[in-house]
C-alpha cells in the first residue's frame, strides 16, 4: 500500500518547492553530522517545532534504513502496528517500507502486528518524514505506531525485538522517537517537567523515563517510543545521549502562558 500523506498543507506546507525551502531556512548548514542509534524528534506543526526537529536530522548521519516509532493519538488496536510493505508518500517523494526489517521485527515481537490502517490519520511518524528524505532521499522506512495502552514490559519487549532485528538485518539503521514534550502548561511548568523526562533520557534509563512521566503525570505524548528506542539503543551499545535542542511553542507564538515543548535528543 502507498500510504499518503494525511497532514501534508496543515502540519507542514503541501507542496514541494515550498516544503524544501521550509526545511532548507531552518537548517544549519554547517552543522557537523554524527553517527547515532536513536534520535528523540517533535511532531507538532513545522511552525513551532520544526527548528528543533531540523536541529536533530541536519546534525545527524542518516543510514540508509530508518525505524519510526511514533505514539498512537487515536485508539489503534494492537499495542504495536507496523505497515511491513508499501511505501509512504509526502510532496518531497516516495519512501520505501524496507520490508525484509519489518519481517523481522513482526517475528521477533508478538506484540508487533501488521496495521495499515493505524496509520493513516497519525501524524506523529509522518512529520518525521519529510526531514528524513530532505537528507537522505534514498533512505527506506519502517514506520510502527505504539498504542497509549503499552505498559513498560511490552515496550522493553519491543524495543530488545528491533535491537535483534536490526543486528540480523545486518544494514546500518536508526531509530527515530517521535514525541512532543509537555502540553499546554506554562513555560516555566514545561521546562521543569521536561528536563525530569529529558534527564532521564539523557541518563539512557528508559524504566525512569516511563515511571517519572507516569508518576509525575508529565503529558509527554511519545514517552512509550521514546522508552522502547532506549531499550533498543542500549541492546544495540549506547553509551550516551546530548540534548540538541530545546524550546516551546511560546518561542514561535511568544504566548509563554501556555505551551507545548519540544526536545531533540541524539543517543550514540
Amino acid at each position: 500500500m502507498k500510504r499518503k500523506p494525511f497532514v501534508a498543507g496543515q502540519f507542514y506546507p503541501g507542496t514541494r518547492e515550498r516544503l524544501r525551502e521550509t526545511i532548507r531556512s531552518m537548517t544549519d548548514p554547517a552543522a557537523a553530522r554524527k553517527k547515532a542509534l536513536a534520535v528523540v524528534s517533535p511532531h507538532a506543526g513545522y511552525i513551532y517545532s520544526g527548528p528543533v526537529a531540523a536541529a536533530v536530522f541536519a546534525s545527524t548521519a542518516l543510514p540508509p534504513v530508518i525505524v519510526i516509532l511514533g505514539p498512537a493519538h487515536r485508539e489503534i488496536g494492537p499495542l504495536f502496528a507496523i505497515q511491513a510493505e508499501g511505501s509512504w508518500q509526502t510532496p518531497l517523494g516516495e519512501s520505501p517500507i524496507e520490508a525484509s526489517l519489518a519481517s523481522r521485527i513482526l517475528a521477533a515481537c508478538s506484540l508487533v502486528e501488521e496495521n495499515e490502517p493505524a496509520h493513516l490519520m497519525e501524524h506523529s511518524l509522518e512529520v518525521q518524514l519529510p526531514f528524513i528524505q530532505y537528507f537522505r532521499e534514498d533512505a527506506a522506512i519502517v514506520p510502527i505506531c505504539v498504542s497509549a495502552e503499552a505498559g513498560y514490559a511490552e515496550l522493553d519487549a519491543l524495543g530488545r525485538a528491533l535491537a535483534d532485528a536490526v543486528r540480523a538485518h545486518g544494514d546500518e539503521c536508526l531509530i527515530v522517537a517521535s514525541t512532543d514534550m509537555s502540553h499546554y502548561v506554562s513555560q516555566k511548568t514545561a521546562e521543569k517537567q521536561d528536563m525530569r523526562a529529558i534527564d532521564k533520557v539523557l541518563g539512557l534509563d528508559p524504566l525512569g523515563l516511563f515511571t517519572t512521566v507516569v508518576d509525575e503525570r508529565i503529558s509527554m505524548c511519545g514517552f512509550q517510543p521514546t522508552a522502547a528506542a532506549l531499550v533498543a539503543a542500549l541492546a544495540l551499545g549506547a553509551r550516551r545521549a546530548e540534548l540538541v535542542r530545546y524550546a516551546t511553542s511560546g518561542d514561535a507564538s511568544g504566548d509563554y502562558t501556555q505551551v507545548v515543548g519540544y526536545a531533540g535528543i541524539r543517543i550514540s
